[in-house]
């Protein structure tokens, strides 16, 4: 799968929230400094010749819709982070996550109940 840049990324997480929306809208709920609406518009075509993004024509203005959806997305970058940086081991990732803290006991807790579920 194709990956998107830190700024397609921002763009993505908007239209991913927003679903349908025009390059105003998608400029409105980026947060300041707001980039410049010819800027918005040329990332939207990267990200349709990318294949991202489709749009649809009103008038002369162009309305955007992801083609690929958030959690899809959200896979293949965990997969691609495991990959990299813990062995391919959600054990390690776990593992990391609460050797750093970032993990509450109640949240590991609420893991163990997920796994012991499947189990």
């Amino acid at each position: 799968m194709k990956k998107l840049t830190r700024k397609e990324e921002e763009i993505m997480q908007i239209l991913w929230q927003l679903d349908k929306a025009f390059i105003k809208d998608i400029v409105d709920a980026m947060p300041l400094p707001k980039p410049h609406y010819n800027t918005v518009s040329t990332m939207m075509k990267i990200l349709e010749e990318k294949e991202f993004v489709t749009k649809e024509k009103f008038g002369n203005m162009l309305r955007y819709q992801p083609l690929l959806r958030k959690e899809d997305y959200k896979s293949d970058a965990v997969d691609d982070l495991l990959a990299k940086y813990f062995d391919n081991s959600y054990a390690n990732m776990v593992t990391h996550f609460a050797q750093k803290e970032k993990l509450s006991a109640n949240e590991i807790e609420e893991i163990l109940s997920l796994i012991n579920k499947k189990n």
